[in-house]
């Protein structure tokens, strides 16, 4: 299936895994509303709604690139009401937005605290509310929050309860919006890198350049995201899906294509249960 001529709303999508799934939908020929706060070039993270836009249609969709703050309700439902103007409706919606802190309890200023909460759990709900009355019109929708399965493992609190609870607070929207709306045809799914990806949050708050190499591209996101948006909405919802599990379903096999750095090994991503199955053609030491 393609996403041709639909339209996907999407947060944060003026850089990595935003805009990494921009363009792979745009590809299709998808519509792109590019839903993000950067409408100047920051000093040291790239891209802005503009560049993004243009990236869009340059690989072949079309764009609508809207300054955006998640906090905010009802800047937000005039974005989704600009969105629908422009494209006639939305079938698909991305809560990709997302702050990140991980510190301890007592490291944690309390405005990060809210920051992260009203960014995370608050701003998925506040997205997501704002775009279901259009795609309870939708033939086939879907809404994807990029947030980890609820495992309730202390060690995922531990270190950064602050951040676990924000991120959490998007899978709980999941669980509880997909189950509300089973009947109605929208799914509510979760996706989740098995790995680091390779983008600003990686090389700034946690692991530098060095730690970029061992990643994996946003591409591999978004090629699970892809995979998710063309699934029957009515068959798929509720699930908390990890990238390459996604992928490996559908049938792919080489997965090297999406290393960073082939001569490192993977550094495996927060969150993930320790059950996790890893497909056998999985490496996650060096390539080869």
């Amino acid at each position: 299936m393609s996403l041709a001529g639909k339209t996907l709303f999407i947060t944060g999508a003026s850089r990595g895994i935003g805009l990494a799934i921009a363009l792979r939908a745009a590809r299709d020929g998808a519509n792109i509303v590019i839903a993000a706060k950067t409408a100047e070039p920051h000093k040291k993270l790239p891209g802005t709604i503009y560049s993004a836009a243009e990236e869009v249609e340059k690989a072949g969709g079309q764009a609508l690139p809207l300054v955006v703050d998640v906090r905010e309700p009802d800047n937000v439902k005039a974005a989704v009401e600009a969105a629908v103007e422009r494209f006639g409706g939305i079938d698909i919606c991305v809560n990709n937005a997302s702050a990140i802190q991980l510190t301890g309890t007592l490291q944690t200023d309390i405005r990060r605290y809210d920051l992260m909460n009203q960014v995370n759990a608050r701003g998925t709900f506040i997205v997501s509310r704002a775009c279901l009355p259009y795609l309870l019109k939708a033939s086939n929708p879907h809404v994807l929050m990029l947030s980890p399965p609820l495992d309730m493992s202390p060690r995922w609190f531990g270190n950064h309860v602050a951040y676990t609870m924000a991120k959490y607070g998007m899978s709980m929207c999941v669980l509880g919006m997909a189950e509300e709306f089973k009947d109605q045809g929208v799914a509510f799914n979760a996706l989740w890198p098995r790995t680091g990806i390779a983008t600003a949050a990686i090389e700034f708050a946690l692991a530098g350049e060095e730690g970029m190499k061992h990643c994996r591209t946003p591409d591999i996101m978004a090629d699970a995201a892809h995979v998710i948006f063309t699934k029957p909405s009515r068959q798929c919802t509720g699930n908390f899906f990890i990238d390459d599990l996604v992928l490996y379903e559908a049938g792919v096999r080489e997965f090297d294509k999406y290393r960073v750095d082939p001569t490192k090994s993977l550094m495996p991503d927060f969150f993930v249960p320790e059950n996790t199955p890893l497909p056998s053609e999985i490496k996650m030491g060096p390539a080869g």
